[in-house]
């Protein structure tokens, strides 16, 4: 019988893979969950709108730094832009701990605190951005099942959800009943305005927003199974062995925008289109 790898590497990966289970299973990602209800869906519109703002101060740092200005990249690079919400900081909090007991087992990086700091919020943004693609997926399912339509965003959700709602409602409200209605505007689409577009479309943020915070109960529990949640805490720790900087902009943030600008992209060509 061969004896148990006791190296330190694979007793790390070990750790890992049990504080991954505690934590983002679904049983530790409903507890965590719990953190979310308060002011956290207040927070969740905010952050939304400053994802943009994320997106182009984290370009920046390689862009900066690639001209010389070193000090500049590393004075964004530490800038915090979202607000902080109950639920990452939870998460920041329970990984500091995690890679202190890590250390307290000769496992850890040793790495100072404050880069332990930058790294754990590094990681709880990175989670959000998670959220937010699932989100967009939620969104893309929407528009599929309702409208035979992609709608990668709530931009392009926001006309057909509208013209329904409008529709709906112009049936009801019609003189000869809701039968003679629903054959007029059959014929005769109700004009949409808008200003009832855009109503709906900051609707809908508002919900997304809501529906992000709470996102994780389905993404944690996948990216576990698949791996995902230990193998970027095992990018995390490395990075902290060698002391380097996190990298300017995870791929995750990027995916995120990218859906975005695919919704606006998408919603642009459909109104010029007509």
């Amino acid at each position: 019988m061969q004896p148990a790898d006791t190296r330190p590497m694979t007793r790390r990966e070990t750790e890992v893979r049990r504080f991954a289970r505690a934590r983002f299973g679904l049983r530790g990602t409903l507890a965590l969950h719990r953190h979310a209800l308060g002011l956290d869906l207040l927070r969740a519109p905010v952050n939304v709108m400053l994802s943009p703002v994320f997106l182009l101060t984290r370009l920046a740092v390689p862009l900066l730094r690639r001209l010389g200005a070193t000090r500049a990249a590393g004075w964004m690079a530490r800038r915090r832009i979202f607000l902080p919400s109950d639920l990452s900081h939870h998460i920041a909090q329970d990984l500091t701990g995690f890679i202190a007991a890590l250390d307290a087992q000769g496992l850890g990086p040793k790495a100072p605190p404050e880069a332990v700091a930058r790294a754990t919020a590094d990681y709880a943004e990175t989670r959000n951005a998670v959220s937010e693609i699932t989100t967009s997926i939620l969104v893309l399912l929407a528009g599929l099942l309702l409208f035979h339509r992609a709608t990668p965003g709530v931009i392009s959700l926001a006309g057909p959800l509208a013209d329904m709602r409008a529709q709906s409602q112009a049936i009801q409200d019609f003189a000869l009943g809701s039968w003679a209605g629903g054959l007029w505007y059959s014929i005769f689409p109700r004009e949409l305005s808008t200003l009832e577009v855009i109503l709906t479309g900051v609707a809908l943020a508002v919900l997304a927003s809501v529906l992000t915070t709470f996102a994780g109960l389905i993404a944690d529990p996948l990216q576990l199974a698949a791996g995902t949640h230990r193998r970027r805490i095992m990018r995390l720790l490395s990075r902290l062995d060698r002391a380097a900087e996190a990298p300017a902009l995870e791929r995750e943030h990027l995916l995120a925008r990218l859906g975005d600008l695919t919704d606006a992209c998408l919603s642009l060509w459909r109104s010029l289109k007509g």
